[in-house]
C-alpha cells in the first residue's frame, strides 16, 4: 500500500512538474515493422512524440486488431488513429478504389497526379465517417506473384489468388483464379498452406513475407499503385489542443514526403531482394499484359459506372493533368 502511495504521489510531481499528462495514442498498423510503410508511421510517431505530449505507439503486423478491423476501430473510438490500405474499403464507397484502377495510373508521378485529383474528395468521405485524413503514402507498382511460369490469362484458370480489395477480387474473377481474402500479416501462412498460390501486389509485400519460400515468378506489370492512409478518430482529434493538431499535421506533412521517398527507393531493393531469395524476377510478357490490359479496360467502366458523375470527375480532372 505504501508503494502505491509512493507511486501515485510521484505521478502527481511529475504532472504538475509538465503542466500536463502526457496522453496515450495506440496507432495499429497491419504491416511488419520493417515494412517501409510501418518504419514511417514510427518516425511520424517519434515526431509527435517529440513535439507533443501525446504518446504515440505503433502497433505493426496487426497485432492490435487486424487489417480489416483498423478502420472500424478508429472510427468507433476503440483506437485513436490508425493506418489502412484505403482500397481495401471500396465495398463501403467506390470511390475508395480510385488507386486500385488497372493501368489508369502506373507511375509514381502518375499517381501523385491521381492523387491530387482524388485526395480532397476521398478526405471529405473520411470526414463523413468521423476520420480525420492526415496523411497517404503509395505503394511501389503492383505486380503478379505466381509458382509457376506464367504466359497467358488462360493459365491462371482455377489458381487460388489472395484478394485483398473489390478489385483484386475482381481481377481474380475475370482472369478465371479463385479469389481468396487474406490480409498481409498471414499471407506467409495462407501461401505455405496451400489457401493461397497467388496475388499481386508489389515486390515490398513479397520480401516482407519472404514469399520465395513458396513461389517462383514475380512479374512486373504496373497495374496501379495502392495507397495506405493515416486517420484519426475525428473526436479524439477535436479534443487536442490547436497547439497539438498542428504539430501532429506537421508531422504528417514530413511523413508524407518522406513515405514517398521511401517507397521509391524501397521498388529496387525488393526487387533485387526477391532475386535474391531464388525468385524470377521480370517485366511479364507483351501478349500477357495485353489480355491484362483488356481486363483492365472492364474493370474501368465497371468502376465508372459504380463511381458515377463524381469518380468520372476525378478520372477527367487526373487525365487533364496529363
Amino acid at each position: 500500500m505504501k508503494t502505491l502511495t509512493n507511486l501515485l504521489a510521484a505521478t502527481a510531481l511529475s504532472v504538475a512538474a509538465t503542466g500536463v499528462a502526457a496522453e496515450k495514442w495506440d496507432m495499429p498498423l497491419a504491416y511488419a515493422a520493417t515494412n517501409f510503410h510501418s518504419e514511417n508511421a514510427a518516425m511520424f510517431a517519434e515526431c509527435v512524440n517529440g513535439a507533443t505530449e501525446v504518446e504515440l505507439v505503433t502497433h505493426p503486423s496487426g497485432s492490435l486488431f487486424a487489417g480489416n478491423d483498423i478502420k472500424r476501430a478508429v472510427q468507433t473510438g476503440q483506437a485513436p488513429i490508425g493506418e489502412r490500405l484505403i482500397s481495401a474499403h471500396q465495398n463501403e464507397n467506390p470511390l475508395f478504389g480510385i488507386d486500385s484502377i488497372p493501368f489508369l495510373a502506373t507511375s509514381f508521378d502518375a499517381h501523385e497526379k491521381l492523387w491530387e485529383a482524388a485526395g480532397p474528395t476521398i478526405a471529405e468521405i473520411l470526414a463523413d465517417q468521423n476520420l480525420v485524413y492526415l496523411y497517404s503514402v503509395p505503394w511501389p507498382p503492383q505486380g503478379l506473384y505466381f509458382k509457376k511460369p506464367i504466359e497467358s490469362v488462360a493459365e491462371m484458370q482455377g489458381i487460388k489468388f489472395r484478394s485483398y480489395s473489390t478489385a483484386t477480387a475482381r481481377m481474380a474473377e475475370l482472369t478465371g483464379m479463385l479469389p481468396v481474402q487474406v490480409e498481409a500479416a498471414e499471407l506467409s501462412q495462407a501461401l505455405a498452406t496451400g489457401v493461397a498460390e497467388s496475388f499481386i501486389s508489389s515486390g515490398a509485400t513479397g520480401y516482407d513475407r519472404k514469399v520465395w519460400e513458396h513461389l517462383t515468378h514475380f512479374y512486373e506489370v504496373d497495374a496501379w499503385l495502392p495507397r495506405n492512409i493515416v486517420f484519426a478518430n475525428a473526436d479524439a482529434w477535436n479534443g487536442l489542443d490547436e497547439a497539438t493538431r498542428t504539430a501532429m499535421t506537421d508531422c504528417a506533412a514530413e511523413a508524407k514526403t518522406r513515405g514517398l521517398q521511401m517507397s521509391k527507393d524501397y521498388t529496387q531493393f525488393t526487387l533485387d531482394g526477391l532475386k535474391e531469395g531464388g525468385m524470377t524476377v521480370g517485366r511479364a510478357g507483351d501478349a500477357l499484359v495485353e489480355e491484362l490490359k483488356v481486363i483492365g479496360e472492364t474493370m474501368t467502366t465497371e468502376w465508372l459506372e459504380s463511381a458515377g458523375d463524381q469518380g468520372a470527375a476525378i478520372v477527367d480532372a487526373y487525365k487533364a493533368m496529363q
